[in-house]
């Protein structure tokens, strides 16, 4: 008998989609389950907890993961991936690189974010290229007719930043970290300040004023919050962007 989203910690969040606070970090991990087909959202912060995205996956499915979207190139969203094997992975277009040559640079992060380095080298090394880079909107269909729209949203959190809406009734929009409900929105050396709220803007136009939207850590929100948020961020660091109000 398969056990129920609740039963495994997640969070059903609409028919279909469900998420995950992994601990250490709160870091959020999605699933959107198709007919014998599984998209996840982002892979965790080592291959252990990889491995147990995974078998959640297949508990509460059936079916294996067959996608991945990773929504950004830092340790604690991607360093899970590679204990997903022959798995179809998706990334932001441009962030190439960061999973090529910049397994050093993730590895560091991790252990000075407090990874055990054993887990944080084994990670890094085992770091899986993604195979397509999104470099405008992808639109991927799961088995069974379930729609779902891989979007590079632009610069942010990072130059490369990867959004995943899912359509329905609500829709829901995964944001990785151009979004934060636990705890202040984090700008590291590979944000991009200026053109955050930018971002922000075009989540709120893929998903609209009904959406739910997942951050990147933390509890689901709402548009109002995205855009509170999205002020907040233009006040911070002295940038307007554009509005959807």
């Amino acid at each position: 008998m398969r056990l129920t989203w609740e039963e495994l910690g997640w969070e059903r969040v609409a028919p279909r989609v469900g998420r995950r606070r992994l601990p250490g970090w709160d870091c959020t991990a999605g699933l959107v389950v198709g007919e014998g087909a599984a998209l996840m959202i982002d892979a965790g912060s080592s291959l252990a907890e990889g491995a147990r995205l995974r078998a959640d996956a297949l508990a509460l499915t059936g079916a294996r993961v067959t996608h991945i979207a990773l929504t950004h190139p830092h340790f604690d969203h991607v360093f899970g991936a590679a204990a997903f094997a022959g798995v179809e992975i998706f990334a932001a277009g441009g962030s190439s690189e960061g999973y090529e040559r910049g397994r050093g640079e993730l590895c560091a992060d991790a252990v000075r974010n407090g990874l055990d380095p054993r887990a944080a080298e084994e990670a890094a090394d085992t770091l899986v290229r993604p195979r397509h880079f999104v470099r405008g909107t992808w639109e991927l269909e799961l088995a069974g007719g379930v729609e779902v729209r891989l979007v590079r949203t632009g610069e942010g959190h990072t130059a490369h930043d990867l959004a995943v809406v899912v359509p329905g009734d609500p829709t829901v929009v995964f944001c990785g970290d151009l979004v934060e409900e636990s705890g202040e929105p984090q700008a590291g050396p590979d944000a991009v300040p200026s053109r955050w709220p930018t971002a922000l803007d075009r989540l709120l136009e893929l998903g609209g004023e009904d959406a739910l939207y997942v951050p990147g850590h933390g509890a689901v929100v709402d548009a109002a919050f995205v855009r509170a948020q999205r002020d907040a961020l233009a006040a911070r660091f002295g940038t307007t962007g554009r509005t959807t109000d």
